[in-house]
């Protein structure tokens, strides 16, 4: 009995040794799976329910239209195979921001997680989260628009609920994904099959002549990609979490060879079943492409519709702020923000303070509730920072030959998706010019005041106010430093 007893406690001794050292780092959670399910459910969101009426806008056309979500979806594929490559050789958490600090140094590195912090991931989240409120919230108020106080507020409760889920548990998080996105492929399946038996069936008339009256501009074409892109955007996103991924040299190139396609053909296949039933003009002048093709083909169980879209969009949101906070936290940890953003809480294991952050910055952008303003600036901040980071790349090739490469994509991909890159950051600004290209410029560039005041040359009175203000979130919180990981 007593050598019973002494054998289970020091049983209780390794596990509580074991939970000490567990506190300070994060955990490897995230498997193949899970890895997958991030990619789909993050890029699977308010999307495909939006953009197929500004794709077919610019493009006129079925034919173009559909060879515009097929482009798009190799152009992410190609940018996600340079990512794979980037992220098996520079293993560290935070997408971009690790690449452009090895390739360009700190000041690229910091102004991509300025802008980042500040605009590319709260603005996504703010609008995945808007677009998901104005789904729940339109059965509510049938024949006319829903108040916007009612879908900011209601944006803003979903923004809450997802930090609050996120900040709790990594585990509970990834949990909360891997459900909405088998909930989403639901509605893609049932949206998916209906429109192949339709099709089955003889409904072809809308295929015909698909390229008659197809618009052939620069301009035209441009925003077409960039509507298409906006839907695809999200392929990157499991390079955020590369150091909670378990064997990430196998689970990253796998849940992108696996995830990227799969998105792909269901875009593709969701078209054809959206023209199966609707002529272009019809899809033109639908409010909500989904919602019109359920009350065609579902009613009366049309109701489903709108209630798995709401399902897919909060699927987004979740995936957004679990891969954004991480970004924050490895821009704490190499000291570009406050260091407070990169501690993690004692007893959830999770960067509490980041994922914090982020959402109070997203429900912030919330106030003005200009989807289409807001969609601008993401895509032109987005696209020019992944393609500084595809140079990256290519830089690194000459200048880091030492680094290991378990994964190498053949040269002539990155040098395309640069080129890509820079066409779809000035084409848009040429094309059609609009206010906000130049302000989220003027934006980006002001993060070099913050660079060379806090970060460069660290003066003694940001010091003097940043540590007091470190210290009690640090207590409030209950978080601490992180350590290294044990080899």
């Amino acid at each position: 009995m007593g050598e019973t007893d002494l054998r289970k406690r020091r049983e209780d001794e390794k596990s509580i040794q074991s939970n000490e050292h567990k506190t300070t780092i994060l955990q490897k959670e995230v498997g193949l799976i899970s890895g997958i399910c991030i990619i789909v459910g993050t890029i699977i969101g308010s999307g495909i329910f939006i953009s197929p009426k500004s794709v077919l806008r610019n493009t006129a056309a079925v034919g173009p239209c559909l060879t515009i979500w097929a482009a798009c979806g190799i152009i992410s594929t190609m940018g996600a195979l340079c990512f794979a490559e980037l992220g098996t050789t520079i293993t560290k958490s935070g997408g971009e921001y690790p690449y452009l600090l090895e390739a360009f140094g700190p000041i690229p590195a910091y102004l991509f997680s300025w802008i980042s912090l500040i605009v590319i991931k709260p603005t996504s989240f703010a609008i995945i989260c808007l677009s998901f409120s104005e789904y729940v919230s339109a059965p509510f108020y049938p024949g006319c628009e829903p108040p916007q106080v009612v879908v900011k507020c209601l944006a803003a409760a979903a923004i809450l609920l997802i930090t609050t889920v996120n900040a709790l548990s990594v585990r509970l998080g990834s949990y909360v994904q891997n459900f909405f996105t088998a909930a989403k492929l639901v509605i893609v399946a049932i949206i998916i099959i209906s429109g192949l038996v339709l099709l089955a069936q003889g409904n072809t008339k809308n295929f015909e002549n698909s390229f008659e009256g197809t618009k052939i501009s620069v301009g035209a074409i441009s925003l077409a990609f960039y509507n298409g892109l906006w839907a695809y955007d999200g392929w990157n996103q499991l390079n955020y979490i590369t150091e909670e991924l378990r064997n990430p040299f196998r689970n990253l190139p796998l849940s992108i060879v696996i995830g990227i396609p799969l998105v792909a053909v269901c875009y593709i296949l969701m078209n054809v079943s959206y023209f199966t039933v609707m002529t272009t003009t019809e899809l033109l002048q639908s409010q909500a492409v989904a919602v019109t093709f359920g009350d065609r083909v579902l009613y009366p169980a049309s109701w489903v519709v709108p209630l798995f879209v709401a399902f897919s969009t909060i699927g987004a949101a979740n995936g957004s702020c679990f891969t954004a906070s991480r970004l924050i936290y490895v821009a704490g940890r190499e000291g570009h923000m406050l260091k407070v953003l990169s501690y993690i809480s004692v007893k959830r294991l999770t960067p509490a303070p980041a994922i914090i952050f982020h959402g109070i910055i997203a429900t912030i952008y919330i106030i003005p509730g200009d989807i289409n303003s807001l969609v601008n600036s993401f895509s032109f901040a987005a696209w020019l920072f992944y393609g500084m980071t595809i140079l990256g790349l290519i830089v690194m090739r000459f200048t880091r030959k030492e680094l290991k490469r378990p994964i190498k994509v053949p040269i002539f991909i990155p040098i395309l998706m640069t080129l890509i890159s820079a066409f779809l950051v000035l084409a848009p600004i040429i094309s059609e010019p609009a206010w906000e290209y130049l302000y989220c410029a003027l934006f980006t560039l002001s993060g070099l005041i913050f660079y060379f005041l806090f970060v460069y040359y660290k003066f003694g009175w940001a010091q003097r106010i940043s540590k007091p203000i470190t210290m009690f979130l640090q207590m409030l919180m209950e978080v601490v430093p992180p350590e290294e990981a044990p080899e």
